[in-house]
């Protein structure tokens, strides 16, 4: 597959994603197993990783500092602002000034005098997005950052961040079990010259290779309450859409992860996918998406089977779904 483009810089349309490491599913990695994940990754030729402030509350961040700051040159990094923590505490802001410190603090763990694109994870309801994005402006033309990027949002955000500055990227979580991105974000996205960076593209883990299985979720996983699709009673109903997807993984000769992340990236060319994994095998497979071609009636097939309104529960809980602005469909129901 060929590169394709975010904002100024081509990389390869299967990134990385770095929350994995250390945050929401799962236990944490130690340390020494993300410097073989991460140089591994770069070996294979993944060039654009993602992370952000709150993965590992700085973690993710430090170790792909202190793991690739000898690779720097090979890839385009990104991360974000505005979910951030202190004092052990998660916090939300997008002041102007809150923003520019924490970028010094994403600068110092990444171990970089500049980062290519910085995204505002989440909105915030208390600060204009003009405030927000101007402050961003200014990180650019001071060189700390190279482009601006926003996650989680409406197109009508879109619209609006892009009358301030040029918006590199659009992060969404986009999959056969989660299709909002649909709705209107990524026409606005095609509209202001914007690409869709499509999170968790193999479901959070319902399009894995090997069953999910819920009860082995660990304590702390966010799939026990925060994303209800994962959970019973909507795991099961969700799980029965499966059987069509692997069928065609196995005519395909490709895994199940690599036919979800290739249904995206066949959806749209402004699209580009960063699936999260823990494991080195996870994340030489994942890559194999890039040999793997879909045909027009794959996609339409797809598309007709892991339609919206067949997908049971919603894609947040009710606190999850509170902090984003993203489109939902009519047919969504929030769950406490």
């Amino acid at each position: 597959m060929q590169n394709r483009n975010v904002g100024p810089f081509s990389v390869n349309p299967v990134g990385l994603g770095c929350m994995n490491m250390m945050h929401a599913y799962n236990a944490p990695i130690p340390e020494e197993e993300s410097d073989t994940l991460l140089n591994r990754a770069l070996d294979l030729g993944y060039d654009f990783l993602d992370t952000a402030t709150i993965y590992g509350m700085g973690e993710s961040e430090r170790r792909i500092g202190k793991f690739l700051k000898h690779r720097r040159n090979e890839f385009t990094l990104a991360s974000k602002c505005v979910l951030g923590f202190e004092d052990g505490r998660r916090t939300l802001d997008a002041r102007p000034q809150a923003i520019k410190a924490a970028c010094e603090a994403s600068l110092k763990r990444l171990q970089t005098d500049v980062i290519d694109l910085y995204y505002m994870h989440r909105p915030d309801a208390n600060v204009p997005l003009e405030d927000s994005v101007g402050a961003l402006a200014e990180l650019v033309q001071e060189g700390k950052i190279k482009t601006i990027g926003l996650s989680e949002m409406s197109a009508d955000m879109l619209r609006t961040a892009a009358a301030v500055h040029p918006i590199a990227a659009m992060q969404s979580e986009y999959s056969l079990i989660a299709r909002n991105p649909e709705i209107a974000v990524i026409e606005a996205c095609k509209d202001v010259g914007t690409t869709l960076v499509a999170f968790s593209p193999v479901g959070r883990g319902i399009f894995s290779q090997e069953p999910l299985d819920p009860s082995a979720y660990w304590e702390g996983d966010m799939r026990r309450s925060f994303f209800p699709r994962l959970a019973e009673p909507h795991f099961s109903k969700n799980m029965e859409l499966m059987p069509l997807a692997r069928d065609m993984a196995e005519r395909l000769g490709c895994s199940l992860p690599q036919l979800a992340i290739a249904w995206g990236l066949a959806k749209d060319e402004c699209v580009v996918s960063i699936p999260g994994t823990k494991s080195v095998a996870h994340l030489e497979d994942n890559f194999g998406a890039n040999d793997v071609a879909l045909s027009a009636d794959d996609v339409a097939a797809l598309d007709a089977h892991f339609a919206p309104e067949a997908i049971s529960g919603p894609r947040y809980s009710a606190m999850g779904q509170s902090v984003v602005t993203t489109e939902t469909y009519p047919f969504e129901a929030l769950e406490a």
